[in-house]
């Protein structure tokens, strides 16, 4: 599991140093086409596919995979069942419940392990009023300006 976490932790680093995806930067994303466009001053230079990995219910303090929701499009689904069969067939927990009480420690380690099995270019977070969403980040393309 430590492998997961360094390997996670390195792929984010190496992803924001690359592209330059922090900062004073703006993103509109969509889970029906399962995309992300990231632009600086209006202008597009990154764009990335999508897995959503699950959502934290901010008020009822919850945790549910998105394999397990069933108001989700396919797109945004990419492999996340891969995710929950890793799980099964390694006996980790939470990995293959729908869903468990938030605790920040599950939800970090449950994004490092689906982070890993389908190596994913990074993770991406982000919120609403009542609702934290979790993504992975695959297939980073530069935009030509």
């Amino acid at each position: 599991m430590l492998a997961a976490h360094e390997r996670a932790r390195a792929r984010q680093a190496l992803m924001v140093e690359r592209f330059g995806s922090s900062g004073d930067v703006q993103y509109h994303w969509s889970m029906d086409d399962a995309q992300i466009a990231w632009s600086r001053e209006e202008k597009m230079f990154l764009t990335d596919r999508l897995t959503m990995i699950g959502s934290v219910g901010l008020a009822q303090q919850s945790w549910l995979w998105s394999w397990a929701n069933e108001s989700l499009p396919d797109a945004v689904l990419g492999d996340i069942e891969r995710v929950r069969q890793f799980g099964e067939e390694n006996d980790f927990p939470v990995l293959p419940w729908p869903g468990f009480n938030y605790q920040p420690e599950l939800v970090a380690e449950a994004r490092m392990v689906a982070a890993s099995v389908l190596d994913a270019e990074g993770l991406w977070a982000d919120s609403t009023d009542d609702m934290q969403l979790q993504f992975l980040v695959h297939d980073l393309a530069l935009t030509a300006e």
